[in-house]
């Protein structure tokens, strides 16, 4: 064996060594979700092509994990369908979520973090943002509130 092919070997098993680390190595623990794995054919071909293009081993990144689906809240009649929703939270998590409503137009808004949307038939309101403040935040129709109803439509919940 030439000594180029020993060194395109040894950078091979070294490239291999660090995915397998990167891969294997444990997660921080307020993460909710693990990324996914690279299938065995996928890295040695990736670790091939690194050893080709240069001899040194480079970090292996890995792609973010997407966020968790919205929470959704329907209101039809000036109230929440299934009643007051309770949303739980960890402080620091991103907190998603869509509210429809059958009214031509209605005004949400998130009390604690003052947080206004407008929604209307078709044209759901999208609160995102991250939750920093802990303790329960309660989401209101002010549309249901002018038109005397009762405008508690969910509770958001942080908790440390």
């Amino acid at each position: 064996m030439s000594n180029r092919a020993r060194a395109g070997v040894i950078a091979l098993a070294v490239v291999v060594v660090v995915i397998a680390f990167v891969a294997l190595k444990p997660g921080d623990s307020s993460t909710k979700q693990d990324a996914p794995s690279t299938p065995a054919a996928d890295t040695t071909a990736t670790a091939t092509a690194t050893t080709r293009k240069s001899e040194s081993t480079q970090p292996v990144a890995t792609a973010p994990s997407a966020p968790p689906p919205p929470q959704e809240v329907t209101i039809e009649g000036g109230a929440p369908v299934g009643g007051v929703r309770s949303i739980k939270v960890q402080r620091g998590d991103e907190v998603r979520l869509q509210v429809r409503t059958d009214e031509a137009t209605d005004s949400l808004h998130l009390h604690g973090y003052d947080i206004e949307k407008d929604a209307g038939k078709g044209k759901p309101a999208n609160f995102r943002f991250k939750a920093t403040i802990e303790g329960v935040f309660e989401l209101e129709s002010h549309t249901a509130e002018d038109a005397g109803r009762d405008p508690l439509l969910a509770r958001l919940v942080v908790e440390p």
